[in-house]
């Protein structure tokens, strides 16, 4: 991360208020809590698929996955000053070791013009992102545009690290989210998303309790998610451990990939492979029972990084 104090206190000098407030380093996708119901399109009522273990894999694999981690610096009188860094990486499994193949990183500044302005050479060599001045400046709410427009910087360096994979590869490529962040991943036919947020349900009634009580290893009938019309694309839920003496999401993902991958035979195919690269139960991260071992490798990668 930045040398924060010592933007602290340059900011204190120029008459600023210092703060700090530490974000998640993970970051999220904010989706309001909520059920659309989606087509199925694989049997006549959704079902719990028992998944084979041991198939074969693919030869050449990449994993994507990206970080951000932000702070409040200071307060231009009610206005705050966020200095947040993101980053994003592919790492490649070719010969069963994993390297880094393309990396971004950004620092960036959030605030009203104002703000920024008042920060002056202190905030130089980081992007400037103005946040809107449509209303009278009210703290919560600048923190919470500021967390918007920093999510979407994320998901465009994301987009950039993915494409700039796909420009030198044609390998299978994972990524931990949603294929819908961009309609050229979503007609990808080598890639896959894998998904550990379940705001947006997809069913309701006895299917809704058959989705989430999923045994491990089983995965679900496939659908269309009513969510994804702009970026189409076919999905089912994988449930990677046992979520019982947990609750109902342990372990649960779910996978998206391109229509055209749509079929039972790729659904088994892909499951096989994700639930081989499942990382172990001793793995120290509090997130272990929805990670893969190649999203794992890219996170640490990333936060390893100062």
């Amino acid at each position: 991360m930045l040398h924060l104090e010592s933007i602290r206190k340059a900011l204190k000098a120029r008459g600023l208020t210092p703060a700090s407030i530490v974000s998640d380093t993970r970051g999220t996708r904010a989706e309001e809590a909520s059920i659309l119901p989606a087509h199925l399109v694989e049997g006549t009522r959704l079902e719990a698929i028992p998944v084979e273990l041991g198939g074969v894999g693919f030869a050449a694999v990449a994993f994507l996955d990206g970080i951000q981690r932000s702070e409040i610096v200071a307060y231009a009188g009610t206005s705050p000053i966020v200095v947040a860094e993101i980053a994003a990486a592919v790492r490649e499994r070719r010969d069963r070791k994993l390297r880094t193949v393309v990396e971004k990183r950004r620092r960036i500044v959030l605030g009203r013009p104002a703000a920024l302005d008042a920060g002056g050479p202190v905030l130089s060599g980081m992007d400037l992102i103005p946040l809107p001045t449509d209303d009278p400046p009210h703290p919560t709410r600048d923190l919470a545009r500021a967390a918007e427009r920093l999510d979407r910087c994320r998901g465009a360096l994301e987009i950039s690290v993915g494409d700039g994979y796909r420009a030198q590869s044609d390998g299978w490529l994972a990524i931990d989210g949603s294929l819908s962040e961009s309609p050229r991943w979503a007609a990808d036919q080598r890639m896959v998303g894998i998904s550990r947020s379940h705001s947006v349900l997809p069913f309701e009634g006895r299917d809704l309790e058959r989705y989430l009580q999923l045994p491990a290893g089983h995965r679900s009938s496939m659908y269309e998610p009513r969510s994804r019309v702009l970026a189409p694309v076919r999905a089912w839920a994988l449930r990677l451990v046992a979520w019982e003496g947990w609750d109902l999401l342990h372990g649960l993902v779910r996978v998206e990939v391109a229509p055209e991958n749509g079929t039972p035979e790729w659904a088994d195919r892909i499951s096989q492979w994700l639930l081989a690269e499942r990382v172990p139960v001793s793995a120290p991260d509090r997130h272990w029972d929805s990670l893969l071992y190649g999203i794992h490798s890219v996170e640490q990668f990333l936060r390893a990084k100062p």
